[in-house]
């Protein structure tokens, strides 16, 4: 009587394996790719360019940039909140890229 289930000599039959090979390609092209977007810097700006803050792809802040003109101390928190908008900018802009770079990859599947 014929076994059932597995397949024949124990190996992946010939389309597994290339379909193993392929998610292995795509795993190493993902990675290549997060560790250029980590390299990368994003600048935004907040107050008609008045705070600008710089981020790179690892979301790491490199450089805050204020004009002296937007420091008043009589209204710290509308410096504060400028601060925050041009973070924030800065950080949804990595992200974005960051999806665009591995939608490459994923074909739009979402991992």
């Amino acid at each position: 009587m014929a076994k059932r289930g597995g397949f024949p000599g124990g190996g992946m039959p010939g389309n597994m394996g290339n379909l193993m090979k392929q998610a292995q390609k795509m795993q190493r092209q993902m990675e290549e790719a997060a560790k250029e977007l980590e390299s990368k810097e994003i600048t935004k700006s907040a107050g008609g360019g008045v705070v600008e803050v710089t981020v790179t792809g690892a979301k790491e802040i490199t450089k805050i940039k204020i004009d002296p003109e937007a420091v008043d101390p009589e209204d710290v928190e509308t410096l504060e909140d400028l601060i925050m908008a041009a973070t924030n900018e800065a950080l949804r802009a990595v992200d974005e890229m960051s999806q665009s770079s591995m939608s490459k990859y994923t074909g739009g599947f979402g991992f």
